[in-house]
């Protein structure tokens, strides 16, 4: 009689297991119906994303040749009105959906950790669609990749909603949007599922990893309609490095870890300022931040904006010692002020054209110093990209990835592993945290502190 009831007890606890297996099993299907459907969304949405800001571009280089034929006029129109659009953007922000300002992958990172619960996205992604043009488009260094992530993640926030899915199955859309977000913004499918994994969760799962995948992949094949299927850049064919060369990249990477230390307290340090100036209505501020970009962009067009065409022509070996510093230099700055601005807009594609500056400058220095060793200058720009991403965000993977995929490039693989290897040593020594990181716990205690003196108001 006990061993009847011994194995009775043990069949009905294996039923139990085989019923929530199987129910496992059955909510996995339906988040990964429901991640290709949130893919195609975020796909769509990115893929005009980016389409408004070519066209955004396009049309602020035709307006500045437009005012310069009108002498002072013109110049006083140029600034007039890149201070309004990007007080324009500002003001939206602030009024419609606050946690759209910045990049927005610091919100959705704390979402996912349970910190503050997501946005309501049908707030969020008409004002990160219509902040984010207005204000990349007027010039400011921001990069399309924080909007296009916060966009898609809101998209799986929405549709799980929609569809009444649990919290744990919510989060899995959250993080599948956002992956395929950035895929879009950058046409890197593999970036934007490892992202995922490396970023946002930081662990891997494989229901986590099989909605990023397919998120990814629809949002791709959706953005490629819209946008074509080119890499982002048109990267030369790059000889497999030579023996002789390869310890360069170590040294490449140690420049990169400090550039990194770097921007990270100049981004900080800007955002404190920011806030110490916040009596000041943040419309008002953001326009003084786009009027001063009008002006740089009256003196040099080309220089301002999210800064792909000057990452392209960096990768074309564009750029000389003398002038790589200073530019660096400008593009550092704008890209901090820009941030700082309250405006949409992300942080990953300034980075990478600071990472070809750099990188094309100690490439053509090494080849000063080592002109018999077969130094390949552009090879340490596209090398470069991949190292100060490591060394800022302290995701390698998805630096080396996405660096791999927009160039259409594999030959540099192992001097990336080890340029990222030496960048992210640098500011982990130095105590420097990972921007996101330090963005998400600056946001929170903001949010803390607003509620703190919300409770204490009589």
């Amino acid at each position: 009689m006990i061993a009847l009831l011994g194995t009775g007890a043990h069949m009905k606890r294996h039923q139990v297991e085989t019923n929530s297996s199987g129910d496992d099993r059955g909510s996995l299907i339906i988040v990964a119906v429901l991640a290709l459907i949130v893919g195609a969304f975020a796909g769509l949405l990115g893929g005009l994303f980016r389409l408004n800001l070519v066209y955004a571009d396009g049309l602020r280089n035709h307006f500045i040749v437009w005012a310069h034929a009108r002498g002072v006029m013109g110049f006083v129109i140029v600034v007039s009105l890149f201070a309004l659009l990007v007080a324009i953007a500002a003001w939206l922000v602030r009024s419609i959906a606050p946690r759209a300002s910045g990049s927005g992958i610091p919100d959705v990172e704390a979402a996912l950790a349970e910190r503050v619960h997501p946005p309501r996205a049908q707030r969020l992604i008409p004002v990160k669609f219509v902040g984010g043009v207005l204000a990349i488009g007027s010039g400011l260094a921001l990069g399309r990749e924080g909007p296009s992530v916060q966009m898609g993640g809101s998209a799986g926030h929405l549709l799980s909603e929609l569809t009444g899915r649990s919290w744990p199955d919510t989060r899995t859309l959250i993080a599948a949007g956002a992956g395929a977000g950035l895929a879009t913004a950058f046409n890197a499918p593999l970036a934007g599922a490892i992202f995922v994994l490396e970023e946002l969760y930081k662990r891997f799962e494989v229901s986590i990893a099989t909605a990023a995948l397919g998120a990814s992949a629809t949002a791709i094949a959706v953005s490629r309609l819209i946008l074509g299927d080119a890499p982002d850049y048109q990267v030369a064919p790059i000889p497999f490095v030579v023996d002789e060369v390869k310890p360069l990249f170590l040294l490449l990477g140690l420049l990169s870890g400090f550039l990194a230390v770097i921007n990270n307290s100049m981004l900080l340090g800007a955002l404190s300022i920011a806030d110490r100036l916040s009596r000041f209505p943040v419309e008002l501020r953001a326009g003084i931040v786009g009027a001063a970009v009008g002006v740089l962009a009256w003196f040099s067009p080309a220089i301002v904006g999210g800064g792909d065409s000057i990452t392209q022509s960096i990768l074309t070996g564009g750029g000389t010692l003398a002038i790589l510093p200073v530019l660096y230099a400008i593009r550092l700055v704008l890209s901090t002020v820009s941030y700082a601005a309250g405006t949409p807009g992300g942080l990953f594609a300034p980075m990478l054209v600071l990472g070809a500056q750099s990188g094309l400058f100690f490439g053509l220095a090494a080849e000063a110093l080592f002109p018999d060793i077969g130094v390949h200058p552009v090879s340490f720009a596209v090398v470069g990209m991949a190292s100060i991403f490591a060394g800022i965000v302290r995701a390698p993977l998805t630096g080396i990835v996405l660096t791999l995929e927009m160039t259409a490039n594999v030959t540099l693989l192992l001097p990336m592993l080890a340029a990222c290897f030496t960048a992210m040593l640098v500011p982990t020594l130095l105590g420097s945290a990972p921007i996101y990181d330090s963005l998400r716990e600056r946001t929170l205690r903001q949010q803390a502190d607003q509620t703190s003196k919300g409770t204490s108001a009589p």
